[in-house]
């Protein structure tokens, strides 16, 4: 074995990692929070974070969320093919945090979290009014993820086509929507760690050409 093998943590994860915490949010992250509004059949609101979250397409622009366990956003997504996925950001981050209660059926986050339900322009959940950027997605996809061997993992991934965008008019810059003036907050390892992106955070590098 290499010094440099020999100074690495080498696990399998099926036979555990060893440590007092598992490595594998901490190394993948930081990472968008996705949180996520829906409606249920009844039109009672659900608002909810989840630690995986990303961006996967341009055009036409695509989010997805999952959920580890079928929660009330998973349900409500497949029954009625629509969410809405709110920027978290520090402003609001105690707020978000308590929308991540596990909390009845019927209990409503948004009333929970004291957040104001906004409107949608083209689908039936509503927006949070205090965050400053929303994506009203309608669902394109759900894909219970597998292993390898191809035994379903009791997790749903959600993809969603965004079809209407709402920008705080202060974040535009240049003709360009300003990440760092937002302040959002990315979820890190451990139970309780994330962190907020400020513009001393910034670097450029452009492509090769």
């Amino acid at each position: 074995m290499s010094a440099a093998e020999a100074d690495k943590h080498v696990y399998v994860p099926s036979d555990g990692h060893g440590l007092k915490h598992d490595p594998f949010n901490a190394i993948v992250a930081p990472r968008p929070i996705g949180w996520v509004s829906t409606v249920d059949a009844e039109g009672r609101r659900n608002l909810a974070p989840y630690s995986f979250f990303n961006a996967f397409n341009y055009k036409p622009p695509i989010v997805g969320f999952c959920s580890v366990g079928w929660k009330d956003s998973v349900a409500n997504a497949t029954a009625g093919g629509e969410f809405v996925w709110n920027l978290a950001t520090r402003a609001i981050a105690e707020a978000m945090n308590a929308t991540s209660a596990a909390v009845e059926h019927a209990v409503d986050e948004f009333e929970l979290a004291v957040l104001t339900p906004l409107p949608s322009l083209k689908i039936a959940p509503p927006r949070v009014a205090q965050s400053p950027v929303n994506f009203e997605c309608r669902v394109t996809q759900i894909v219970q993820l597998k292993t390898a061997a191809g035994a379903e993992v009791p997790s749903w991934m959600v993809f969603g086509e965004v079809v209407a965008v709402h920008i705080d008019r202060a974040l535009i810059a240049a003709g360009a929507s300003d990440t760092a003036a937002a302040r959002p907050i990315l979820r890190g390892g451990g139970p309780a760690d994330y962190f907020e992106i400020g513009p001393e955070a910034l670097f450029k590098m452009a492509r090769p050409r």
